[in-house]
């Protein structure tokens, strides 16, 4: 290149660098960047060190997307596992009792656990048992299905179906459909057997003793009633975990309350007893923590108990739910710190997925990974049931 053509481009590239188009397009594409609040560098699992789960689940939360929110699920559930009442400060008015640090230490977080009645329909039934055979949360809050259909299981096997099985043909072979599940009509049949005496027997105890049942000590009855280690609400009558219902009339219980009215006309089930015992469960935790699988009426009751205290400390929900229909089954955890539901300073999370998917591999590196540690049944209590 000859002198003269370098002095020319020389001058081109001035030019070029002295547009303003250039300098404004320049500064936005380079602008400068700032310091994010965390520096938590993004990193998923590097399968050359081996299949090893628990370290592929402990990077869920380095992943991004949806990962992030489970493996923070997980620090969050492990943290209302771990939570003692000597892990804050003595309050002022704190009463003597508590202020004693070895006392302190055995007041744990109150765990409220709450899904829909598909969670008793699918194998995520023996995943909840698990947690109430070994006293791991505090409180339920269920769908009538969510109730009866653990009964039911006890009684006969549901099936394993398809989303696409035609609704017409299902009919006329007396199968139901549950998503991708089947259960045979002559299930209800049998279940129907079993409860139609055991309401007769509540309906005359009430008749000749006045007393008067809430839905959850209906499902206290039943559960002693099953007698069948298989079942949830067996582990929540032997482990004194209340079980609540806001919903019982809606399904097959509902139905047999129905047909047994005419025999046995005005039984009574009292709602009231049950808000207000799930309202000061709330409300006289030391510290509260939701997991909230699936939405609807489950979310909401739990959420609302928690509003007695001004809101719960730890809260993990997980479903498939959008917020921008405004339903409270999509709201997003923010949302319910806007009504004091949950505290602004609450450790939160949704993940925004099937529960099928997460809940057991979220089990699996929380409750189950210790299970001494995560079990609420004293020492005293093994004894009596190795007895």
């Amino acid at each position: 290149m000859d002198k003269k053509q370098e002095e020319k481009n020389e001058e081109k590239e001035k030019n070029f660098l002295n547009d303003p188009d250039y300098q404004k397009a320049k500064n936005s594409v380079f602008m400068k960047s700032g310091e994010p609040e965390k520096k938590e560098i993004v990193e998923g699992y590097d399968f050359n060190q081996g299949v090893d789960y628990h370290k592929i689940f402990a990077s869920y939360k380095y992943n991004g997307i949806q990962a992030l929110n489970m493996g923070k699920a997980i620090e969050i559930i492990n943290h209302m596992i771990d939570w003692r009442l000597s892990d804050d400060p003595i309050e002022e008015d704190e009463i003597d009792e508590l202020r004693d640090m070895e006392n302190r230490k055995k007041i744990r977080c109150t765990i409220f656990l709450g899904y829909t009645s598909n969670m008793a329909s699918c194998g995520m039934r023996d995943i909840i048992r698990f947690l109430c055979q070994h006293k791991m949360i505090d409180a339920i809050v269920t769908t009538c299905g969510g109730i009866e259909e653990d009964f039911i299981k006890c009684l006969a096997p549901f099936y394993l179906g398809g989303f696409d099985l035609q609704g017409k043909i299902l009919r006329e072979k007396g199968l139901n459909r549950i998503g991708n599940l089947l259960v045979p009509n002559e299930n209800y049949c049998l279940f129907e057997d079993w409860i139609t005496p055991i309401l007769k027997e509540m309906y005359d105890k009430q008749k000749e003793k006045g007393k008067i049942y809430s839905p959850s000590k209906i499902i206290k009855h039943l559960g002693k009633k099953i007698n069948n280690p298989k079942s949830i609400y067996y582990w929540c009558w032997k482990n004194k975990i209340p079980v609540f219902c806001p919903a019982l009339t809606d399904g097959s219980i509902g139905d047999m309350l129905f047909f047994n009215n005419f025999k046995c006309p005005g039984f009574i089930c009292d709602i009231v007893q049950d808000v207000v015992k799930l309202n000061k469960m709330a409300l006289h935790a030391k510290k509260s923590g939701m997991i909230i699988l699936g939405g609807g009426v489950i979310k909401h009751h739990i959420c609302n108990a928690n509003l007695m205290r001004n809101g719960a400390d730890f809260s993990v929900y997980i479903n498939t739910a959008v917020e921008y229909d405004a339903s409270d089954s999509g709201a997003k955890p923010d949302e319910a710190v806007s009504w004091g539901k949950i505290k602004a300073n609450a450790e939160s999370v949704k993940i925004y997925g099937e529960v099928t998917l997460c809940f057991p591999i979220i089990v699996g590196e929380t409750f189950a990974k210790d299970i001494k540690r995560a079990s609420k049944i004293e020492e005293n209590e093994k004894k009596d049931e190795k007895k």
